[in-house]
């Protein structure tokens, strides 16, 4: 495994990767072109804020498999390139939580109490109490603009200072604001009430620029604004002009809308407060968020767990570990299904039945996958498993049932296509994968390696012709399991071939006057 850490990290971070005995090449201020070939044999990249994942920086990465992100936004990485090749890109969204929230604080105190201006008059010798009358944060109203981690971070030290707090978040829970002792408004409300405005929320095409002339209007007056969250959430030139009219009282940044700042209008007014985006900037920030991404980004790598990802759902790791054999066994009857003769597809229903009823969007995707992989040259994984479905009109149907099906849980694969269905079932032994029907007849079978499928009227000779065909040219039998119902007779043949000769023999298995239909399937 070889992993490209692109921007600095902490020693405990690297440590944690190299303890794994993979390749770990760790630099610092490469170009573009230089990421682009040291990544043409990687695995994965690790980045902070520096380094710009591009769609031409990812298309030069055959082998990556993750992108992680050590910090919590992904602004950086072109996340929808990285969908579309299937690659999982990680953050580390709760390590840094503290730092940023308590830099938030920091600026509502210097914004309260003018500590940057009192100390630049001492710096240059004067003595100058009267210019810098400040106010208490007690009794105020802090709002938030967002209230996901560092939002109720920063609400709780905005608290024991007794502020009283409000915020705007259309995607938290009443209940949760209400444990918080917070009061969910509208961002009309919280703009006209607020006296100290913190932002918290992410850029995106709806947040951009969300605080501009007209927003800034319809503030309480005297408003001051922190913002620790994103550059681009402020029409910096409209702020410049609500600060300088006095509409606005002053502004707290840490962020702005480019970086490094080029046009330095804001940060020179008297009023603002300004930091070098460091609000993730400490000792033990760094650390947890290092740590952190490296941790998950080895437990994907290693074991297929999934935390923190943005564009894919995460999964407790011991839910992953009980969904684990599930999903290699639904990737093995999606490959399955894929092989079963050429057709197309119109529809792929998934049903679990037993105690794995419920909804699986972990074993959907296994399905997804091992049909894909069966069909498709392009690379395809569990994240870019639905988007593949949809881009070929593929519906996809998931149910469960509690009914237990003479298992105790039982996964089913139905799909649906323009030559018929193709209808195969399958539960787990032992975290050990196993056939129990093939198109509505019950079978017992192991899963797993070159699998000759049969369908044949049930009568006798057909087990003695094929494997008189199979003996004859040197393919080894490892298992033969045969299934009977209404709807015919299935064999389901193990074999040894490593050089491929069953696949020869398909034509005069088909001839043999019992057999309905052959297929050779790997999985």
């Amino acid at each position: 495994m070889r992993i490209v850490v692109a921007d600095d990290l902490p020693a405990s971070a690297l440590d944690l990767l190299r303890a794994e005995g993979w390749t770990i090449d760790a630099k610092s201020g490469r170009t573009p072109d230089q990421l682009k070939v040291d990544l043409a044999d990687a695995d994965a990249i690790v980045v902070r804020s520096a380094t710009k994942v591009t769609a031409d920086i990812i298309a030069a990465a055959p082998r990556l498999r993750a992108i992680a992100r050590a910090g919590t936004g992904v602004d950086n990485v072109q996340v929808d390139a990285a969908s579309a090749r299937g690659i999982v890109v990680m953050n580390a969204p709760g390590a840094n939580s503290i730092s940023v929230a308590e830099l938030a604080l920091a600026q509502i105190l210097a914004l309260a109490r003018k500590l940057p201006a009192a100390d630049a008059s001492m710096k240059q010798g004067v003595w100058d109490k009267k210019s810098f009358v400040g106010e208490e944060i007690r009794g105020k109203v802090l709002g938030l603009a967002g209230l996901g981690r560092i939002g109720q971070e920063v609400a709780r030290r905005a608290q024991a200072f007794e502020m009283s707090v409000i915020a705007h978040d259309p995607f938290i829970s009443a209940q949760v604001a209400a444990d918080l002792g917070i009061e969910l408004v509208s961002m009309d409300d919280l703009c006209a009430r607020a006296d100290y405005l913190s932002l918290h929320m992410p850029s995106t095409p709806q947040t951009r620029r969300t605080f501009n002339a007209e927003r800034l209007a319809l503030c309480k007056k005297g408003l001051k604004i922190v913002n620790t969250a994103r550059g681009d959430l402020i029409d910096e030139a409209a702020l410049a002009a609500a600060i300088e009219s006095g509409h606005i009282g002053g502004a707290a940044l840490d962020v702005y809308d480019s970086e490094p700042t080029k046009d330095h209008t804001l940060q020179k007014l008297a009023k603002v407060v300004a930091s070098p985006h460091i609000a993730a900037s400490t000792r033990e920030g760094q650390e947890l968020v290092g740590v952190e991404t490296a941790s998950a980004l080895r437990d994907f790598l290693k074991s297929g767990v999934i935390r923190n990802a943005v564009n894919f759902p995460a999964v407790a790791p011991d839910e992953f570990q009980r969904l684990q054999p599930y999903m290699a066994l639904g990737e093995q009857l999606g490959a399955l299904v894929g092989q079963m003769g050429e057709a197309r597809i119109e529809k792929l229903g998934v049903r679990y039945y037993g105690e794995l009823a419920g909804q699986h969007p972990l074993i959907v995707n296994a399905v997804l996958v091992g049909l894909f992989r069966a069909i498709l040259l392009d690379p395809v994984t569990a994240v870019n498993a639905r988007s593949t479905a949809e881009s070929r009109g593929i519906e996809i149907v998931e149910s469960s049932s509690s009914r237990a099906r003479n298992f105790r849980s039982l996964l089913s694969v139905k799909l649906t296509t323009d030559a018929g269905e193709r209808w195969v079932e399958g539960i787990v032994v032992d975290r050990t994968p196993r056939l129990v029907l093939l198109n509505g007849v019950p079978v017992d079978a192991p899963l797993g390696g070159t699998l000759l499928l049969i369908s044949n009227t049930d009568q006798p000779g057909v087990i003695g012709d094929v494997g008189t065909l199979l003996g004859g040219k040197g393919v080894n039998i490892a298992n033969f399991a045969l299934g009977r119902g209404d709807g015919g007779a299935v064999g389901i043949v193990n074999v040894d071939d490593p050089a491929g000769a069953v696949d020869k023999l398909l034509d005069d298995i088909r001839g043999i006057t019992a057999v309905k239909a052959a297929w050779v399937v790997r999985v």
